[in-house]
């Protein structure tokens, strides 16, 4: 659950070949994620129009919010004219869990300068922060790593802006597009991106304690279960992993005593 990564005292200039492997890994790392968010996005754009949000609203939204969850709750919000405050209010409760993100990368991030954390901080995205996640795990060197976070970003930005264009114009050709479940293959990318790390037992125990919570809290007010869940998998997986720790502490000095 936990992880040290190191940054050498003395960090040369970095090549330019070194930085364009980094940006290239990392939208190629996000690209699977990305055939997931494909429907999500095309989606998107068919439901613009019929939610009474204008193609250069819909455009402007992915552009400056980039967010597709809370794009899709606005929409919902729009169609039932509910009111500015409670629109705001709404995605900012749904958009809680990037504190979860942020306060993960804090430690990788934090000898960048203010520009890259800033770009980096609206580059945050499920997609993104399970590709970088990966990243820092299998690597400790992060002289270079906040290029891989930016090709990752570039490539899920490019993805969702693109697909918001492509579902608005073929909202207007089948009107009936939502209705087809292309929604479906966002439930599976998501699954995907979990898959990867179920290596341990901190890590099973997390996932199923926050899938158990997700279902059991659906029907809570503005997605709150969903915070709920997340922070219900994240404290069993902490104590499975404390728990583990004190067992092989305990067992090792009683080896040391044996011997």
């Amino acid at each position: 659950m936990t992880h040290t990564t190191t940054l050498p005292s003395t960090t040369p200039a970095s090549s330019k070949k070194q930085r364009r492997d980094e940006f290239i890994g990392g939208a190629k790392a996000t690209f699977p994620l990305i055939v997931g968010a494909i429907p999500f996005g095309i989606i998107f754009g068919t439901l613009a129009e019929p939610s009474g949000l204008s193609v250069i609203g819909a455009l402007a939204m992915s552009i400056i919010v980039f967010a597709g969850a809370s794009q899709f709750i606005v929409l919902g919000l729009l169609a039932a004219d509910a009111a500015l405050p409670i629109i705001i209010a709404t995605t900012f409760v749904v958009n809680l869990r990037h504190i979860l993100y942020a306060a993960n990368l804090v430690p990788k991030v934090r000898h960048l300068p203010q520009r890259w954390r800033i770009l980096m901080a609206f580059g945050l995205t499920d997609e993104t922060f399970a590709a970088v996640s990966s990243r820092y795990l299998q690597q400790n060197d992060l002289r270079n790593a906040h290029w891989f976070y930016l090709g990752s970003f570039c490539a899920m930005y490019g993805n969702w802006v693109l697909c918001t264009a492509i579902g608005v114009a073929l909202g207007e050709l089948f009107p009936d597009m939502t209705q087809w479940g292309l929604d479906f293959a966002m439930s599976v990318t998501f699954i995907g991106m979990v898959v990867p790390y179920l290596k341990n037992k901190p890590m099973w125990a997390c996932v199923i304690v926050a899938a158990a919570m997700a279902i059991a809290t659906a029907a809570m007010p503005h997605k709150l279960g969903l915070l709920l869940a997340a922070l219900s998998g994240i404290a069993v997986g902490l104590s499975c992993q404390m728990m583990l720790v004190r067992q092989s502490k305990q067992h090792n000095n009683k080896n040391n005593k044996e011997l």
